[in-house]
């Protein structure tokens, strides 16, 4: 079982100051291993945004696509629901996106999709402070964080040189100018992007992001093996998914209260409820 964490003084000064945190061995080796077979599992013949259950497929398009996005993915089998309510980011997610000391306290999964990325390929950069939208933005004011989204990219697979990183401008996430490289989804990686690092991770590592930092994905090119990642995007309790996913009777029925209480903060009302 693993401990709970909570956000120190270093953690909130860093986290204001470059808008990401890496939590060291967050996830539990077990875990690890059990999300990786279920990774394993995974139909790779489905076609992208076809349905396995109630997750789909949902690969990156164009000369980026290379690898495997399975949307929804806390549909995927119970690995994945012990990641809802995790206690090595838990607080720190309540800290900076869950409305603290307000009457709409409470955290929400705004997306949660897992991620395999093979030989050559990459993710653009996006974000940034310079006109993000408030559902990303970065706020402090008044002694408590009002983050609209923050971000748990969770490694199962250690994540070092060639192997895709994370990249992100540290800062950006309060930028009042636009990166004059960031030119959109045609753009290249942002291998060479000024002011950009990779974030290099061991399995059971977790990257926590402010959604509103500039980042993206440097380019693949170790020939062999996979980078594998799960990502879980929470936000305010009053929120909707961005996609629209609904969640599955059944998955709510078998969750515990309190993880019922994140993909659900608001449960539904109307005669009968």
């Amino acid at each position: 079982m693993a401990t709970a964490r909570q956000p120190s003084d270093l953690d909130d000064y860093l986290f204001d100051l470059r808008g990401y945190l890496i939590l060291r061995d967050a996830l539990e080796p077990d875990l690890v291993r059990r999300l990786n077979e279920s990774f394993d599992r995974f139909p790779q013949d489905l076609d992208s945004w076809a349905w396995w259950g109630n997750t789909q497929r949902s690969d990156s398009e164009g000369d980026n696509a290379k690898g495997y996005e399975l949307q929804n993915v806390v549909e995927a089998g119970a690995p994945f629901e012990e990641l809802i309510d995790h206690p090595s980011w838990l607080d720190y997610m309540r800290r900076y996106a869950g409305e603290v000391d307000s009457y709409v306290e409470g955290l929400f999964i705004d997306e949660c999709f897992a991620s395999i990325r093979r030989s050559g390929g990459y993710f653009y950069l996006h974000s940034g402070g310079y006109h993000g939208a408030i559902r990303g933005q970065y706020r402090y004011a008044n002694g408590v964080f009002r983050c609209g989204q923050v971000n748990a990219l969770m490694a199962l697979t250690d994540i070092g040189p060639g192997d895709g990183g994370t990249m992100v401008i540290p800062g950006s996430h309060k930028s009042n100018f636009a990166h004059p490289q960031s030119i959109g989804r045609e753009a290249r990686p942002m291998d060479d992007v000024e002011g950009a690092i990779e974030v290099q991770l061991n399995a059971g590592d977790v990257l926590l992001f402010c959604d509103g930092i500039t980042h993206g994905g440097s380019s693949r090119t170790n020939p062999d093996g996979e980078r594998r990642v799960v990502i879980y995007r929470y936000g305010v309790s009053w929120a909707a998914t961005r996609h629209g996913y609904r969640y599955s009777p059944e998955l709510l029925g078998r969750l515990t209260p309190e993880r019922r209480r994140i993909l659900e903060p608001i449960p539904p009302r109307s005669p009968g409820h």
